[in-house]
């Protein structure tokens, strides 16, 4: 055996080694390291939540388990649920802590910022890739993402996005703008634009009354043509992205006569800018800590992308509400006052009772969906595309995927998802649509060939290793449970599936370990939030 087969061997028996030990739970609890500190006391947004439910004669919903506060933590911040690898490190950590510990670590991570990256590009950008020699999607992704990781201000990025000038390429923010580039006029569409704008950063749909005066709001089309107006003067050219003369001149729908419309901000003018070019006035204005909308709009938003649904309905028609919910108020007036800094409203989220609270089930103990969330639980939401193709991805691998991957894993693992997403039916732009499943996704998830592949008989697939490596039945069946559902079976369940793998030789126990996996990922709760 020479030198090279004796250093393969060596890496096969180390890995082996590696992944037997993460197999089985730690029996040396990591040091309590000194957590960060939730910014405010949580304690008002719950007595907020109190009060919007009529009171404490209002039941709530006892504390859910950690293992289960850990897995749609891990899905609203990565995209899928947690690894085996990180489920024994979490419970590692001195029970109480785990939660802010592990969150902690999560704010921190490469992965963080590239999924919350590609969430809010939706709303930004859309999902389309648009037209390709004045826009990158990839490229403005990117950004975010190194935004986000950076702990970027959110009031700066926006002010990036609406106010940047140059290359698109150079300037990656300038791609919000470029998206809407009309070739016809060879120039971004303002209309496009000021719908964005009042829409993702003010939760206002204004472009309702982009035609006429709308019927129920206050909206007027001067409002809308007047925010139109703002990027009116905005050109997209070889030089980049730059102002010139303004030429925004909407055709009237009766005199069909084109009108020169001058920059008009829809409310509170009194706290707009006088300096600058019209697109950095726009941009102070909206971001203006007196703009009560725009902290709002984005309270609601990040809180609809950690629990599954908004505060208040449609995520982007704040302005359509009567009477905003106290805890979103709350909440906002914490984000406007302490700098728009994300991890520190992601933080006070999760330190509400509502994110750690068992979620709503039947008296049968079947999943069931509300038509809207009482507050008085963590609210079940069915997983996003995405987040069905991260979790078979990270289910199926007992280390975790990520940035530290091997490169050919991370691609698998990439072109692997958009294909299932494409198949499985992409949401596109619209978060929260609440829609149910379909036949076809289910039929995709026991017959598709993502889960056929990433639970055969392969070397580095979890059904494999954990038939390989657990020492017994039980541990076998315990470790499928958590790399999948992120817990552990209940009696019953243990006692069954045992019973499948005892006195099985190794083909066979292979071959019903595979079984199980197919079963954990066809279960309806692998497919929701809860």
């Amino acid at each position: 055996m020479g030198i090279r087969d004796l250093v393969f061997l060596g890496v096969l028996v180390g890995g082996a080694g590696l992944l037997a030990a993460s197999l089985r739970a730690p029996s040396i609890p990591k040091p309590l390291p000194v957590p960060i500190p939730v910014p405010v006391d949580p304690q008002k947004i719950n007595e907020a939540f109190v009060r919007m439910r009529g009171g404490r004669a209002v039941e709530h919903a006892p504390p859910a388990a950690e293992l289960a506060v850990f897995r749609r933590l891990s899905l609203a911040l990565t995209g899928a649920g947690p690894s085996l690898e990180e489920i024994r490190r979490f419970e590692s950590d001195p029970e109480g802590h785990r939660i802010d510990l592990t969150l902690d670590e999560r704010l921190n991570d490469r992965r963080v910022a590239d999924y919350m990256a590609e969430r809010l590009s939706r709303v930004f950008v859309g999902t389309e890739d648009g037209p390709f020699i004045r826009f990158r999607r990839r490229r403005f992704v990117s950004w975010l993402g190194d935004a986000i990781h950076q702990n970027m201000p959110y009031d700066k990025i926006v002010q990036d996005m609406i106010a940047d000038r140059g290359l698109w390429t150079d300037h990656p923010a300038t791609n919000f703008i470029t998206v809407t580039f009309d070739p016809v006029v060879e120039k971004p569409d303002p209309e496009r634009l000021a719908a964005r704008v009042a829409r993702a950063f003010l939760g206002a749909r204004i472009d309702c009354a982009q035609c006429h005066d709308h019927p129920f709001e206050p909206w007027k089309q001067t409002d809308f043509r007047g925010l139109a107006a703002f990027f009116g003067s905005v050109h997209a050219d070889f030089r980049g992205v730059r102002e010139t003369e303004p030429d925004y001149q909407p055709v009237d729908r009766k005199s069909k006569i084109a009108t020169l419309v001058e920059p008009r901000f829809p409310f509170q003018p009194e706290i707009a800018p006088t300096k600058g070019t019209p697109r950095e006035r726009l941009a102070s204005w909206v971001v203006d800590r007196r703009n009560l909308d725009f902290a709002r709009a984005t309270t609601n938003r990040i809180w609809a992308l950690m629990v599954g649904r908004p505060l208040v309905e449609p995520v982007d028609d704040l302005a359509s509400v009567q009477e905003l919910p106290e805890p979103l108020t709350l909440l906002a007036d914490d984000f406007a006052a302490n700098g728009y800094d994300l991890r520190r409203l992601i933080r006070l989220i999760v330190a509400t009772d509502i994110y750690r609270s068992d979620s709503t089930q039947s008296s049968e103990g079947e999943i069931s969906e509300e038509a809207s969330p009482s507050w008085r639980s963590f609210p079940l939401s069915r997983l996003r595309p995405e987040q069905v193709a991260g979790s078979i991805y990270q289910s199926t691998s007992v280390t975790t995927l990520g940035p530290d991957s091997f490169w050919l894993a991370r691609l698998t693992a990439y072109n692997g998802r958009n294909d299932f997403v494409k198949r499985y039916g992409d949401t596109g732009e619209d978060e929260f649509d609440g829609r149910g499943g379909t036949i076809p996704q289910r039929l995709l998830m026991m017959n598709g060939e993502l889960v056929r592949d990433r639970i055969k008989d392969e070397l580095f697939h979890a059904p494999n290793q954990i038939a390989s490596l657990s020492p017994n039945d039980r541990l076998a069946v315990e470790v499928a449970y958590l790399s999948v559902l992120t817990r552990r079976p209940t009696p019953d369940e243990a006692e069954h599936f045992e019973g499948r793998l005892k006195g099985t030789d190794d083909r066979v126990r292979k071959d019903r370990l595979t079984d199980l996996y197919w079963t954990l990922l066809n279960a309806s709760e692998f497919s929701w939030n809860h």
